[in-house]
């Protein structure tokens, strides 16, 4: 396997992050959850590299925003991916959901690791987030618009950078870490994909502490389109909550 130098502290993470650094939740012994996958996809970027010490900020992150008509999270950013079929490992549906969702071809992906099963008490969901390199990049585009309205490609430097980060406040009170993505950095990426993303990184020892920035952490609330359909009770709103709701 030939990863690029950058990449490191995340393979090596793979192998010894416990389930307690990312969530309090375990599924207990008679939960039988449904199982998921995501495709946590870590790819080369040109361009934002400024010394040998900066190697976090070679790589981005490729994200989904899902069809903002959508009966469920409509307008959420995640990773691609989806529930297990019958027969599959996570790998294979991590894979074969970035295929479906954004036209990800499974065979210029090297996957290097997993995270630990995630469990979402709500929804009685357990989810292994799969980590890949896009080793052979070609084009991704939109294969089910009626999942995805848009694919980002996020700059880890920009997932880092203390200005992109905020607190996102649901209409029940709920706060929890949320991120600015897209060209305008107008797009609000929260919930699960967010707490992944946010304590993969403090874990990697990557992440600023956003919330001694002056003026302290800023909150933001949820836009109208993301909360068609969304319970009031953040505890019901699985599968995509934070993972310390």
């Amino acid at each position: 396997m030939t990863l690029p130098g950058w990449l490191a502290p995340v393979v090596e993470a793979s192998s010894t992050i416990t389930v307690h650094e990312l969530t309090r939740f375990m599924p207990p012994a008679d939960a039988d959850p449904r199982r998921s996958a995501v495709l946590m996809v870590f790819a080369d970027r040109d361009g934002d590299v400024t010394g040998p010490d900066d190697l976090a900020h070679r790589g981005e992150l490729i994200l989904t925003e899902r069809n903002h008509h959508m009966r469920s999270h409509p307008g959420q950013v995640s990773f691609p991916g989806g529930s297990l079929d019958p027969g599959e490992t996570a790998v294979e549906a991590a894979l074969r959901e970035a295929w479906e969702e954004i036209g990800l071809d499974p065979a210029e992906v090297e996957v290097f690791g997993e995270l630990p099963e995630l469990w979402l008490p709500p929804s009685n969901n357990a989810v292994t987030p799969v980590l890949g390199y896009w080793r052979d990049r070609s084009d991704v585009h939109i294969a089910s618009p009626a999942e995805v309205h848009e694919i980002h490609h996020v700059a880890i430097a920009d997932l880092l950078d203390p200005d992109n980060r905020i607190q996102v406040r649901h209409p029940s009170g709920w706060l929890g870490p949320g991120f600015l993505i897209g060209p305008d950095h107008d797009v609000i990426l929260w919930g699960f994909t967010a707490g992944i993303i946010a304590r993969l990184f403090s874990y990697l020892g990557w992440a600023e502490d956003w919330a001694e920035q002056p003026g302290g952490a800023r909150v933001r609330d949820l836009p109208d389109h993301m909360l068609q359909g969304v319970p009031q009770n953040p505890r019901q709103a699985a599968p995509n909550t934070d993972l310390e709701e």
